[in-house]
């Protein structure tokens, strides 16, 4: 062996390297929870290997891409460590997408490898036609080869031997397509350990706390802000399939989980359920939430009902790991609707088109340096060099600092709203109607419109027992917003479209109520 292979072997810093380190500190303590299985440190480490060994043993090749389209499971956990074990690139993909949808990931990426649960929305044998798919696995059960069945017994559990840099691909992580054609964003080693260590500063990650982790992994928050932070110091996760009321209440009251991680929509619909008040919720001290901004009135709220809660902002997105900014709980009291700094490893800049700073105060886009980053997208290069136009990687995101160096996120550029030849941002209307007490949920729009460009229109649901029709609504917001940002239309709903990970979907209720 070379000195320098031997110095990449000691010094190393891979997904799978800082694993083994944890296991060392950790082997006896309880790390993955899945209905009746547990896994400790130990038992983990050697179902990861077991797996690894699997996926070796089947002819996967370092580098190949090893798609997951499946629900949340310890064996989907066990699969994406294994590949980091093994050289392999691991692609995750939304569970909800279409035979199309699959069948695209499937060839832009070149997978060699799909693994699946028996809960596949898709058409499979359809989505791997045309593919370079060779090897069809399954999660649990369903056939061979099956990841749960190698976890338990089917493949030597020593360390696979296979050299892992850190400058290597560990995961493709698609983007959400909400505009276009989902692009593979190229996350290396390197990256997410970078990612590891800004996340446990920035969110007090604590081995004593376990987390319950209810939104799928297919995300790259529950996967990289959650789960990975967890068991790389120590603690213990326990998944399951959705952030359901009910199923959430149960494991809080009788579990005793202390954090947990959810978008707006899921909290609004946890604080709505009539169980709410009758469940001990008293063990959960963290409450995590992102992917979307959360209603001051909601954040307000959860906050009331839930004394004493530790509530933390998570910003970002998935080509930045995706945590690049975080509000601390006591920063929420003077600065409830920031996205709080940056954490540990981002830099964080408002520019304008030019790309110079903006002042503060001013609205500009987000651009982000950062180790953190995703190193391209994969096989897109014009997308790729627009992302980074002038040396910074540009979020998409409208927002501004306030004298302190906070962050507020205003809209998504796409959702800023051009109504007469004055913009607005969404949220300010959105914020507005979550005041008035028969509003249970609420999204704000731009729509086609001949005189205004674009007319304001806002899409409701109503508390359960509440009633208010568009009248009352636009004497409401005429109260309490200028002329101009007061919604020209309403529309009552009795939900709203959202993904699986619990971003809601603007796009949808634009396309449906244009027409």
């Amino acid at each position: 062996m070379s000195n320098e292979a031997m110095a990449a072997m000691v010094t190393g810093n891979t997904i799978g390297e800082a694993l083994t380190r944890s296991v060392r500190r950790n082997p006896e303590a309880t790390a993955l929870i899945f209905g009746d299985r547990q896994w400790t440190f130990a038992e983990l480490d050697a179902a990861v290997n077991r797996v690894a060994n699997g996926l070796i043993a089947a002819g996967l090749q370092p580098g190949e891409r090893v798609a997951a389209y499946a629900h949340n499971s310890d064996s989907y956990a066990l699969l994406w460590l294994a590949c980091c074990r093994a050289g392999l690139v691991h692609v995750p993909v939304n569970y909800s997408m279409t035979t199309s949808e699959l069948a695209y990931i499937l060839e832009q990426c070149g997978a060699s490898a799909l693994f699946i649960d028996d809960q596949a929305h898709a058409d499979v044998d359809t989505a791997q036609q045309g593919s370079q798919v060779r090897l069809l696995g399954h999660m649990t059960g369903g056939g061979e080869p099956d990841v749960l069945a190698w976890a338990q017994g089917g493949a030597s559990d020593a360390a696979p031997g296979v050299p892992v840099a850190e400058t290597e691909l560990a995961q493709l992580l698609y983007t959400s397509g909400t505009t276009s054609a989902p692009k593979g964003a190229m996350m290396t080693h390197r990256a997410l350990m970078a990612h590891y260590t800004s996340t446990i500063i920035a969110l007090s990650i604590d081995p004593n706390d376990l987390f319950l982790g209810a939104l799928p992994l297919y995300h790259s928050a529950p996967t990289h802000v959650f789960l990975m932070p967890q068991l790389l110091i120590g603690g213990a996760t326990a998944l399951i399939d959705g952030p359901k009321p009910g199923p959430v209440f149960d494991y809080i009251e009788k579990h005793r989980a202390a954090a947990f991680f959810a978008p707006p929509t899921a909290w609004i619909a946890l604080l709505r359920d009539p169980d709410f008040d009758n469940r001990d919720l008293s063990a959960l001290n963290k409450a995590y939430y992102g992917a979307a901004i959360m209603p001051e009135p909601v954040l307000h709220e959860l906050r009331e009902r839930l004394p004493g809660l530790q509530v933390y902002n998570c910003y970002g997105q998935s080509e930045i790991g995706p945590l690049a900014t975080v509000l601390q709980p006591a920063e929420h009291d003077d600065r409830p609707t920031s996205a709080g700094r940056p954490v540990f490893n981002v830099d964080v800049r408002i520019v304008d088109e030019d790309m110079n700073d903006v002042p503060v105060g001013e609205l500009g886009e987000i651009v982000y340096r950062s180790p953190q980053l995703l190193q391209a997208y994969w096989d897109k290069p014009d997308q790729t060099e627009e992302s980074f136009a002038g040396g910074w990687f540009h979020s998409g995101d409208v927002g501004r600092f306030d004298e302190g160096g906070y962050l507020y996120v205003v809209d998504r550029i796409k959702d800023i709203i051009n109504t007469g030849g004055v913009t607005l941002s969404s949220r300010d209307v959105e914020d507005c109607l979550y005041t008035h007490p028969a509003v249970a949920e609420v999204a704000v729009i731009g729509l086609p419109d001949d005189k205004w460009i674009e007319k304001v229109a806002a899409v409701v649901c109503l508390k359960a027992g509440e009633s208010a029709d568009a009248a009352a609504l636009e004497a409401h917001a005429r109260e309490h917003l200028s002329a101009y940002k007061v919604p020209k239309v309403f529309h009552f709903v009795d939900d709203l479209p959202r993904n699986t990970a619990g971003k809601l979907l603007k796009r949808e209720l634009r396309d449906r109520f244009s027409e």
